[in-house]
């Protein structure tokens, strides 16, 4: 039976959100979440509109505070946001910009020849998201302010001020709690970003001071950092590698063309991975874009001509490939265009189709000519790419082995590995157990319906350290690729995976942790896409249990164990277990407290920063023992659980 009142629809059900009612009604569609991300998102958008000052050559300086309130203020000495009145909406610019999505200078050419700031409505969003937020102008030699609460003037923009010789704009905000579950920013994500947005600026000046009370190593000190690169992105290039060992000094070039600029910095280093980072007017496009597709298309052409002008390659030799010129390949792309088409607010993805010939024509020439003026880097280069030609053809005999063999075909899977009896990916999981012993009461307590087992014997190899021919040897990376059925590399394809939840399960100790990292490292270079797509996890056993005549409760954290046993009245009776290996637990015990989906935790994988994962990697897990020394001297008072 039809339900009466569903059925009359009339215009009566057509809501009109009015201002910016729909934000807050659906934030995600604006800045993506409304989780830690999403917060953080809420600072760039405000910082990336003084980046654009600064991009149009008005602005040399930017002051960002976190306010002991947990507010954010971000002052530039740029312009200053006009505050005459708009002929259409009958207000101040000021107001006009904060209140009305849709609304800025960046629409046209004339105010912002170039911006990251496309849609208008970065400003506008962080209002509407934030329980209240001010502005003050520095213009025409007057001091406006105007105040605004979830989006809404409070009042008129006053002139509060005469007499002031300097412009710009200053902004605070503080998010809205009914929005945000959590609204504490992250001092390390933002100075990341700053750091950035400084290198992608030349001779732009970005200051970061968080005054929060636990910001500072001692009360009352503040916790503060400055950027400032004068050589832009080769600085970049250099910070990226030097962690590792670089083949050369950096290439760098920077070109005007049909109203665009093309900025390339790249330096090769020994390692086996490729870094590209890609960015469109100082926004990062994670997922490239034409822009990337002219860099790497001109890459190759480039260094196939040089070598065989070197008479490197011969006549009868193969050309290098893509995948062979990137390898050891740190590169930067930063272009500047009057109008760029990004994929969604987010900006993830370049799609101005005529980039990629503008890239490839100013990077092929700039290339070409450096090659030539730098004949002993050109060819220590072209050695590099050689050697991982000779190395990818030695990959991909060991892959025809191995598949001759059958071990990659997914027909033919492990032997040791336990499947389970459910056809749908979408529900199955795979756990990742470290040891025989573990892997056998694993087997037994799991539900097999949907949980898979794969043991795996000791600690596999460091593929950080090892070209792709010596990975592919290694017995238990090849159980693991095989027994996930997506390939690896550039041939994973996420659509093949027989699981959806891959879930690491080691040890809580010591050796643990090193074969959990070794995995992540496995992971992240060979199938990132299983991360991006959230498709790895780690299980999380417990620590201890504490055991009386009647029950046994399990805690995950000394704290907690602490608080329970702190509760106590008499503590007499209760047997406390500190458990390190998961082979402690009977298989009853481990899917009571690891396993269930009803009562386990499992922490989701995910990568927020790829430029500070790809660091930390080759920093922990590189050649460079160095480095790794440095990293440990740095971060030692940071360690919460040292197991000795």
């Amino acid at each position: 039976m039809t339900d009466t009142k569903l059925s009359k629809y009339t215009a009566a059900d057509i809501q009109v959100l009015e201002g910016l009612e729909a934000v807050r009604r659906r934030p995600s569609m604006y800045i993506g979440s409304t989780d830690e991300r999403g917060l953080h998102h809420l600072v760039y958008e405000i910082v990336d509109n003084s980046i654009d000052e600064a991009m149009a050559g008005f602005c040399s300086r930017i002051d960002i505070v976190i306010k002991p309130d947990g507010s954010v203020v971000v002052t530039d000495n740029g312009r200053g946001i006009p505050t005459d009145t708009h002929p259409r909406t009958g207000k101040s610019a000021l107001e006009t910009v904060m209140t009305y999505l849709h609304a800025g200078g960046k629409f046209d050419n004339q105010a912002y020849k170039v911006s990251g700031g496309l849609h208008g409505v970065g400003a506008a969003v962080v209002n509407a998201l934030s329980s209240n937020m001010w502005v003050e102008v520095r213009r025409d030699k007057k001091l406006y302010r105007q105040e605004y609460e979830r989006g809404k003037a409070t009042g008129p923009m006053k002139a509060v001020s005469n007499g002031i010789t300097e412009t710009g704009t200053t902004t605070g905000f503080t998010p809205d709690t009914e929005i945000f579950a959590e609204t504490g920013f992250d001092f390390t994500t933002l100075a990341e970003r700053f750091r950035e947005m400084a290198f992608l600026t030349k001779a732009i000046w970005i200051s970061f001071r968080d005054e929060r009370p636990s910001a500072g190593l001692r009360t009352g000190i503040a916790r503060e950092i400055n950027y400032y690169f004068e050589g832009g992105i080769k600085s970049f290039v250099q910070r990226l590698n030097k962690d590792r060992r670089a083949v050369h000094e950096p290439f760098y070039m920077e070109r005007g063309a049909e109203g665009s600029v093309v900025e390339v910095a790249i330096q090769y280093n020994d390692s086996f991975t490729e870094h590209t980072f890609a960015f469109a007017n100082c926004i990062h496009t994670i997922d490239g874009g034409t822009h990337l597709t002219g860099f790497r298309s001109a890459l190759t052409r480039v260094l196939n001509d040089s070598a065989r002008k070197q008479k490197i390659l011969k006549e009868n030799d193969a050309n290098l490939s893509g995948e062979d010129v990137r390898e050891g390949l740190v590169a930067v792309i930063s272009v500047k265009l009057p109008e760029p088409q990004f994929e969604g607010q987010t900006k993830t993805r370049l799609g101005n189709a005529e980039m990629k010939g503008i890239v490839e024509s100013a990077m092929g020439d700039e290339l070409s000519t450096w090659l030539e003026e730098h004949p002993s880097d050109a060819r220590r280069i072209i050695e590099k790419c050689l050697t991982a030609a000779r190395a990818r053809e030695a990959a991909r005999k060991a892959r025809d082995l191995v598949i001759k063999k059958g071990v990659l075909d997914d027909s033919i899977l492990p032997g040791k590995l336990a499947d389970c009896s459910e056809r749908n990916p979408e529900v199955r999981e795979l756990y990742l157990v470290e040891g025989a012993s573990a892997g056998g009461t694993a087997k037994e307590g799991r539900d097999r319906r949907f949980q898979a087992i794969l043991p795996l014997r000791g600690k596999i190899l460091n593929v950080e350290k090892a070209r792709p021919d010596k990975m592919l040897a290694h017995e238990e990376i090849k159980a693991i690729i095989t027994a996930l059925g997506a390939g690896f590399g550039e041939d994973f394809d996420p659509l093949k995976l027989r699981y959806h939840r891959i879930i690491i399960m080691t040890d809580a100790d010591v050796d643990g942790a090193h074969i959990r990292t070794l995995l992540l490292t496995f992971f992240y270079r060979y199938m990132p896409a299983l991360i991006e797509h959230g498709h790895l996890y780690i299980a999380q056993p417990p620590l201890f249990s504490a055991k009386n005549r009647k029950d046994v409760r399990w805690f995950y954290t000394e704290k907690d164990k602490d608080s329970y046993l702190a509760k106590l009245k008499d503590g007499k009776g209760i047997a406390i277990q500190r458990y390190k290996g998961l082979g402690e637990m009977n298989p009853g015990q481990l899917w009571e407290t690891t396993m269930d989906p009803a009562v386990r935790t499992v922490l989701q994988v995910n990568c927020e920063d790829a430029m500070v994962a790809d660091l930390v990697f080759s920093q922990l897990m590189g050649e460079e023992v160095f480095h790794r020394k440095r990293f440990i001297q740095s971060h030692y008072d940071k360690v919460r659980n040292l197991d000795i």
